[in-house]
């Protein structure tokens, strides 16, 4: 169970009674009730939910897919674990009222490969699923006028395959690369048809709207940010887990909450986040200010921000799929950049072009992969000058070979 911090969303209800409520609405009553509540996706990106589902609802098509990413590969995230882990069901059950809303008879949870362990109980639960025709309506004839059913597909362990249109990729049976866009997924997604992506906190969060209503899910957290956020944090601190927080709870909340002392920084986001120095705690955790898919990770004064720059730049070297040059050819410069800063011999010259690099992987990139790259290097670089001193030798500096 996640550890608790104000109003929370993730407490018991009745087994599959939201999905039973859904079926007494109208569809279009369903996407309206999402809608209302200004749910973002949970993922990080935090694009709205009810727009997403309305627009793939809006598509002539034969088919329409719902797929839970649960490639859960961000450094320091791993609250989806536990969902799969102990509200499998709830997860499930956003899925077919998502299904529902968009008219979709088949959904994919796209499992992370280190996660295959959860199989097993995954599948059990769909087993049940099955076997008590939960998600399954009949018209007056006694035929099935909705029926929805989920399959499991394994991933193999691509951080890139995190971001939708890679994952679809993916489950298509091809390397997991990043597609050109337009077009979107809500409109050419599996196999062509239209494709609805949320992550697994969503989906979970979908049935508590369907019960309580949009009123009752805009009461938590900001009048942008609505809702609760199930938070990872990990690092040094005396309390490490999952937590559910009230969208707006400040760091130094979280740092008190978990008993963590003598910080001198926290990485938001994961390593393609944003490292806030302590001056900065009172920043929140909220699409309007700091945005996370959950990862919380604290450092102590003890750490080296440089170090920590070169680990999560070296994460992103080998997690590179290579497809888009920025990307490709850009994180190794930046390493590089991060190695001779720590050995003193970067200019300022030198740091003056590694950030405007950084500006353009930033902009050209072709996913969010190669677009947050730079973040963590940029934010301690820009925050944390008094951890490194610049060389005032102008060396033969250049931030590519060509």
């Amino acid at each position: 169970m996640p550890r608790r911090q104000g109003p929370v969303i993730f407490s018991g209800i009745e087994r599959y009674a939201a999905f039973k409520k859904a079926l007494e609405m109208d569809r279009s009553a369903v996407l309206g009730e999402v809608k209302d509540s200004n749910i973002r996706g949970r993922g990080g990106a935090g694009f709205p939910v009810g727009l997403k589902w309305g627009l793939a609802a809006s598509v002539q098509a034969e088919k329409r897919f719902v797929v839970c990413n649960a490639d859960e590969g961000e450094p320091g995230t791993f609250k989806d674990k536990l969902l799969l882990t102990e509200y499998p069901a709830l997860v499930f059950e956003g899925m077919a009222i998502a299904g529902f809303a968009i008219g979709a008879n088949k959904g994919f949870l796209y499992l992370r490969g280190e996660y295959r362990g959860l199989i097993p109980v995954l599948e059990k639960e769909l087993s049940e699923i099955r076997k008590e025709g939960a998600f399954s309506k009949k018209d007056i004839t006694g035929k099935k006028a909705f029926d929805f059913d989920i399959e499991i597909r394994l991933g193999s362990g691509a951080y890139v395959c995190g971001e939708e249109t890679a994952l679809i990729e993916s489950l298509e049976g091809n390397r997991g690369e990043p597609r050109n866009r337009p077009p979107f997924p809500v409109n050419t997604g599996f196999l062509g048809y239209p494709t609805i992506v949320n992550n697994v906190e969503t989906f979970a969060a979908v049935p508590h709207i369907i019960l309580k209503g949009a009123g009752w899910f805009k009461s938590i957290g900001t009048e942008i940010s609505s809702g609760s956020k199930l938070i990872s944090v990990s690092g040094d601190c005396e309390k490490p887990g999952v937590y559910e927080v009230p969208f707006g709870i400040t760091l130094r909340e979280i740092l008190k909450m978990t008993g963590a002392g003598d910080t001198k920084a926290v990485q938001v986001g994961g390593a393609s986040g944003t490292c806030v120095p302590k001056r900065e705690f009172s920043r929140k955790i909220a699409f309007e200010d700091l945005s996370t898919g959950g990862s919380v990770i604290i450092f102590s004064r003890k750490r080296n921000m440089l170090e920590a720059a070169e680990n999560f730049l070296r994460f992103f070297e080998e997690e590179s799929c290579g497809q888009c040059t920025p990307c490709r050819e850009g994180v190794p410069v930046l390493l590089e950049g991060v190695e001779k800063l720590r050995k003193g011999e970067c200019s300022g010259k030198y740091l003056d072009d590694l950030l405007s690099l950084a500006e353009t992987m930033q902009c050209a990139s072709k996913c969010g992969l190669g677009q947050s790259a730079p973040n963590a290097f940029v934010s301690i670089v820009e925050k944390f000058k008094n951890e490194y001193k610049l060389s005032k030798k102008r060396g033969k500096e250049r931030v590519f070979n060509g």
